[in-house]
C-alpha cells in the first residue's frame, strides 16, 4: 500500500469555514479563463493484471462503452473510477498514470470506464455541435444503470452494504459526488480527488466553457451538456445542491494546494505553474467551500489537503489515502 506523502485532515469545526466559501467563490472569478489542460502524467507507473476483465455495456444510445475491471474473490468494496476532461478511449488514465488498481490485492475490487471526454459523466441535452459529435452523450444513464448490472452480473456486488463506491478527478470527481447523492440504491459512498465541487459559483461556468473549448475533439459546446446558464440542469449537477442529499453516506474530499511537491518534475515546471498550480487552487477553493456548506448541513467529511498541483501522481495518493483510512470499508 501506498501512504499519502501528506499528513491528511479530518472535516473538524474549525471557526474559518465560512470565511473559506467567500474567498473560494472570490478565487474561482480571477480564475475562470485558465481551467482545463494540465494534470497528464508522462509515464506509465502500475496497472495489475490480477482478475483482470474487459467487457462492454450498453452505451444508452452512445457506442457501447468498454470497461476494464479488476476483481479478486473475498474483496470487501468494488469502486467505480472517473476519468478526467482528456479521457482516453484506449484506456483510462488511472490505468496509465496511475497504480490503483493494485488496491485488487488488498480489497477492494477496481472498475474503470473508457471514453468521455469532456462529458463530465452526465446526461447531455444534445449532441455537441462545434465539433460535430454524432450522439448525445449519456453517460449518467451507463454508469448508473447499464454500467451497474454488468457488474451485478459479474459478481462486483460485495460487501456488507451490497453498494458500490464511486470515485473520479477533476471534472469526474463532482460527477462521482452528484451520480452518488442521486443514486443511493446503488452507492454509498463517494469521493471527488481536485473536483470542482460548486459549479454554480460565479464565474465557474465560464470557466468550463473556456476549458471545454480545448478539450480534443476541439472544442466541446458547453450549452449542449445542461443548457444555457439559467437552466434547472446546472443546479441539478452541482455536488453543492445536493449535499443535503449525501446525508448516511461516506464522502471524501480532497485536493492540493497548488504548491509543487513530489510528483513536479523540471520538465514539466511550465505547465505545472501555468495551468497545474492555477487549476489546483480553484479545486482548493473549491473543496473548501463544499466542506463549509457541508458542515453547515451536517454531513461529515473525510478530507485530504497537501501540497500539490493538478497532477495523476497526487490523485493517485488521495485515493490510496482514503483506502488506508477506511474509506471503502
Amino acid at each position: 500500500m501506498r501512504e499519502a506523502s501528506a499528513k491528511p485532515r479530518m472535516a473538524g469545526r474549525a471557526p474559518n469555514r465560512f470565511i473559506a466559501a467567500f474567498i473560494a467563490m472570490a478565487t474561482i472569478v480571477g480564475l475562470a479563463g485558465v481551467i482545463g489542460g494540465a494534470g497528464q502524467a508522462n509515464a506509465r507507473i502500475g496497472g495489475t493484471q490480477v482478475g483482470l476483465q474487459q467487457f462492454y455495456v450498453n452505451g444508452c444510445g452512445m457506442p457501447n462503452v468498454k470497461v476494464r475491471a479488476w476483481k479478486r474473490p473475498g474483496n470487501y468494496k468494488t469502486v467505480i473510477l472517473l476519468d478526467g476532461m482528456r479521457a482516453q478511449y484506449d484506456y483510462s488514465g488511472w490505468e496509465i498514470n496511475s497504480n490503483v488498481q493494485e488496491m485488487v490485492r488488498s480489497g477492494v475490487n477496481v472498475v474503470e470506464p473508457i471514453g468521455g471526454p469532456a462529458s463530465f459523466y452526465t446526461d447531455w441535452d444534445a449532441p455537441s455541435n462545434f465539433n460535430g459529435q454524432r450522439y448525445t452523450y449519456k453517460w449518467n444513464c451507463v454508469i448508473t444503470n447499464t454500467l451497474v448490472r454488468a457488474l451485478d452480473a459479474r459478481g462486483f456486488r460485495v460487501g456488507a452494504s451490497r453498494k458500490y463506491a464511486v470515485a473520479g478527478l477533476s471534472m469526474g470527481g463532482n460527477a462521482a459526488l452528484v451520480i452518488g447523492a442521486q443514486n443511493r440504491r446503488n452507492f454509498d459512498r463517494a469521493a471527488s480527488l481536485s473536483g470542482y465541487n460548486f459549479l454554480n459559483a460565479p464565474g465557474m461556468r465560464t470557466a468550463l466553457r473556456l476549458a471545454m473549448f480545448d478539450v480534443d475533439p476541439k472544442p466541446w459546446n458547453i450549452d449542449s451538456m445542461w443548457g444555457p446558464p439559467w437552466s434547472p440542469r446546472w443546479f441539478a449537477n452541482d455536488p453543492f445542491m445536493n449535499i443535503n442529499r449525501m446525508h448516511g453516506m461516506k464522502i471524501f474530499v480532497g485536493s492540493g494546494n497548488g504548491l509543487f511537491g513530489q510528483y513536479n518534475a523540471l520538465p514539466n515546471v511550465f505547465d505545472d505553474l501555468f495551468k497545474g498550480s492555477t487549476l489546483e487552487v480553484l479545486a482548493f477553493t473549491q473543496a473548501k467551500a463544499f466542506e463549509a456548506a457541508a458542515f453547515v448541513q451536517g454531513v461529515p467529511l473525510m478530507t485530504y489537503y497537501a501540497n500539490g498541483t493538478h497532477a495523476w501522481g497526487y490523485w493517485q495518493d488521495m485515493l490510496w489515502n482514503a483506502k488506508n483510512r477506511g474509506f471503502f470499508r
